[in-house]
């Protein structure tokens, strides 16, 4: 069933023009309580936030939703989307909602729904919520009217959560982190979680006005923060974006290390301890083929999925893997958490670096990722129905044949087709990418 609101990652848009506007995260408040209304217990909602200004607006539509419909709400403020899912789970809630929208500017916001398992809402949840926004919904009694509090523990407890996930036996004593927060929801918890695990922390990102959430800073502009590692001489820079569930590291030298490695260097270590579930781990169909042959060369093996991470969680669960993520740096331990968590992730790359006794820059690098090229462009019509556009690509499948690979998609917001390819060389990527654009151009 195609769906009107939720995308791929729950509701997203330009706050105050639909559907991201108040009213509209009121009749979401309603919609999704009175879908999770079952039984006779009090039922509740916890509901938390990262640092837009317009996170107040929703967060205080979203209230009166939920209240009006007989829910209980839990207000945590400013904090991750993988801290929102985890304290769902802890504290016996029906619900979680985290007004949000990532890495995205500050204009913008979005309503992600966790269920009482802490896990993101199945599609047939969404739409039956869907179905009952666009209907009449049974408001409660004025007797049966939800309240509202604010828990001032919680950061407290994600970061007691978030600590435990970092081996007993281990310390940050002697290290030296840059940490980039994107003045966004991790602003207070993540260097206060490497500080009291011994790290020598230097935060940036870390002054949230309302306006400046990943504004030249964090996962998606991680310039500064790796700038900050060699001025300071800092072993490692961590930055995560907006709502912290994205995680991308620089090592000593400054150089960027994506999710791509820090998957391979995870997943190979947990394998060696009797770790990792599964003998391999879960990424989606933009990881770099270098990964790809790197866990062929160690005997573990990689399924591709969609582009998305709720995806990634789909087959990580169905198939019994404890390690996924996306090149991007959303990475999944399920272990530990049942969303992407930048915070829980960089916590076991430290680790690792603890064991190693040697630079980022040696335990990160894992393999030399393939040339990769990424080209997206406009079309009209149906070109990838087209007999010739047909035929290049097989063509072009049929001459990276054991040396690369092709990527084709649609873009799912826009008029877009992406072409993506990859190879030991080069000049013959660029090419082949080069000619498909083209023909799909017409």
């Amino acid at each position: 069933m195609a769906r009107k609101y939720f995308g791929t990652d729950g509701i997203r848009g330009l706050t105050n023009h639909a559907p991201m506007t108040a009213a509209m995260a009121m009749k979401v408040g309603m919609a999704a309580g009175a879908h999770f209304v079952r039984g006779n217990h009090k039922h509740r909602v916890v509901i938390g936030k990262d640092t837009r200004l317009s996170g107040y607006m929703l967060e205080n539509a979203m209230v009166a939703g939920f209240t009006a419909v007989g829910m209980d709400v839990v207000l945590v403020g400013p904090m991750p989307t993988p801290a929102v899912a985890m304290l769902v789970h802890s504290m016996r809630a029906d619900l979680g909602v985290m007004i949000s929208a990532s890495h995205n500017p500050f204009a913008d916001n979005g309503i992600k729904l966790f269920g009482p398992d802490g896990y993101k809402l199945s599609d047939e949840d969404e739409a039956r919520i869907e179905a009952l926004i666009e209907g009449d919904i049974p408001l409660a009694e004025p007797a049966n009217i939800g309240r509202a509090r604010r828990v001032e523990d919680a950061r407290g407890r994600y970061i007691h959560a978030a600590k435990s996930t970092f081996p007993e036996s281990l310390t940050l004593d002697g290290l030296k982190v840059v940490v980039d927060c994107a003045n966004g929801a991790a602003y207070q918890v993540a260097p206060s979680a490497l500080w009291e695990l011994g790290a020598d922390v230097i935060a940036l990102g870390v002054e949230p006005n309302g306006l400046n959430i990943n504004k030249g800073v964090g996962s998606t502009a991680p310039e500064t923060m790796c700038e900050t590692v060699v001025a300071s001489g800092a072993h490692l820079g961590i930055a995560l974006d907006g709502d912290a569930d994205r995680l991308i590291v620089a090592d000593e030298t400054g150089k960027i290390v994506d999710g791509d490695q820090l998957m391979a260097t995870i997943a190979t270590n947990w394998a060696k301890r009797g770790k990792l579930a599964g003998n391999g781990l879960v990424a989606t169909v933009m990881s770099n083929l270098g990964l790809e042959r790197h866990l062929e060369a160690q005997g573990l093996g990689l399924i591709r999925t969609a582009v998305g991470d709720r995806y990634v969680l789909e087959a990580m669960r169905r198939d019994g893997y404890n390690v996924g993520g996306e090149q991007s740096g959303h990475i999944i331990l399920s272990d530990y958490a049942t969303t992407g968590d930048g915070l829980i992730a960089a916590l076991q790359i430290l680790a690792e670096l603890v064991q190693a006794g040697a630079p980022a820059s040696e335990v990160l690098h894992r393999f030399d990722p393939l040339p990769q090229r990424l080209k997206s462009v406009r079309y009209t019509g149906a070109p990838l129905e087209d007999d010739r556009v047909k035929a290049l690509i097989a063509a072009a499948e049929a001459e990276l044949d054991g040396k690369g690979r092709l990527l084709i998609r649609k873009s799912g917001t826009e008029p877009v087709i992406r072409v993506m390819a990859e190879g030991d060389d080069p000049a013959q990527v660029e090419a082949v990418v080069n000619r498909i654009c083209a023909a799909v151009a017409g």
